[in-house]
């Protein structure tokens, strides 16, 4: 069943502000995360940009606590980070946003990508770093000391593992997953998770222990994980967590093609950034402003109240990246948008029409 939280009001805009009006009404939808009996928002703050390396660009950190504040304030629990953004940055600056406030938060990291060591699977090259997937009992139980450090904490609610194992450096899921249910026993983490897997690496997880959320890159634009894994994580009581469900800008509406916009790492591969295809961006939130009229929202709520309503509508968690404050403001006022029937599917065919 879902939990509301209520949300105060902020300050209306002005001429230089990206402050959004809310009403004293509004609430925070929350739901369970798989079987674990861990309570998060629906909408979640992503700190990947956090981390200020060459994915995103720098990040000012103490704007980025703020943000952390902020989201909390608008009802939204869920904190989700991971040691190589940074390449540890993004945790320690977490880590200093929730002193004093850890309980208030449900807190997210990863395992399994490494740039500290040479023993792993290539994933990538960036910033002067070689970075690896190891997934390896042994490394994992090295990380999480060092994630807890970073975090300030001695837990972590959710652990996810980040990539899955390379087959030049392999490890059976089953022993990875052995290491996490010894480390959910030690009280070191409370809910597990996998993120960037195939249907059969989630049929492993599932087969070794009690999977509790998977992280896909899913939008209305990149529905392919979706399409995989929704009926999986139906069937196994598991949730689906979206990440980059905005495109990493791009469904905000904001982005025209003459938008200062710094394409780094994490954007230079989105087709979407292209001139053409973001004059087809512009042309969806024209047809689409009288449904930001009827449900009172921007174009960015309306596309993760979208977002929250896919597969089952019930198991949908909705991951949002923000470093500044108005962002999280627009942000976490899609929690509460819950769409019709007709115009879910409506804006399906719309999307379907130009991707």
């Amino acid at each position: 069943m879902e939990t509301l939280f209520p949300r105060g009001k902020v300050a209306a805009p002005g001429s230089d502000s990206h402050f959004i009006i809310y009403n004293k009404e509004s609430v925070m939808r929350t739901m369970k995360i798989g079987k674990s009996g861990v309570e998060a928002s629906v909408v979640g703050i992503g700190s990947w940009a956090i981390g200020g390396d060459s994915m995103w660009g720098a990040s000012d950190d103490a704007e980025s606590i703020r943000t952390i504040h902020r989201a909390r304030e608008l009802g939204v629990t869920l904190l989700d980070t991971a040691p190589v953004y940074g390449f540890g940055h993004s945790e320690e600056v977490v880590g200093k946003a929730l002193a004093g406030r850890r309980s208030q938060y449900v807190l997210s990291t990863k395992c399994g990508l490494r740039w500290d060591i040479q023993e792993g699977g290539l994933h990538m090259e960036r910033d002067g770093a070689r970075i690896v997937r190891n997934t390896r009992p042994e490394f994992i139980a090295q990380e999480i000391e060092a994630s807890l450090r970073r975090l300030k904490t001695d837990y972590i609610d959710i652990y996810i593992v980040h990539w899955q194992a390379q087959p030049e450096y392999p490890c059976p899921i089953a022993d990875t997953m052995g290491c996490l249910l010894r480390l959910k026993q030690q009280g070191k983490i409370r809910a597990i998770g996998a993120s960037n897997l195939d249907e059969a690496h989630f049929r492993e997880y599932v087969a070794a222990g009690q999977l509790d959320l998977i992280q896909e890159k899913y939008s209305m634009l990149d529905r392919d994980a979706g399409e995989r894994l929704f009926g999986l994580c139906d069937e196994y009581g598991v949730t689906f967590q979206c990440y980059s469900p905005l495109e990493r800008g791009i469904l905000t509406g904001k982005i025209t093609p003459e938008s200062p916009v710094f394409m780094g790492l994490a954007r230079r591969k989105i087709k979407w950034f292209a001139p053409e295809n973001l004059a087809k961006i512009g042309a969806l939130a024209e047809k689409w402003a009288p449904l930001c009229k009827k449900y009172a929202c921007t174009m960015t709520q309306l596309v993760i109240g979208w977002t929250a309503a896919q597969g089952n509508g019930r198991n949908i968690n909705v991951l949002c990246g923000a470093r500044k404050a108005y962002q999280i403001e627009d942000n976490a006022k899609g929690g509460d948008v819950v769409l019709d029937a007709t115009n879910i599917a409506a804006m399906r065919r719309d999307v379907e029409a130009i991707a």
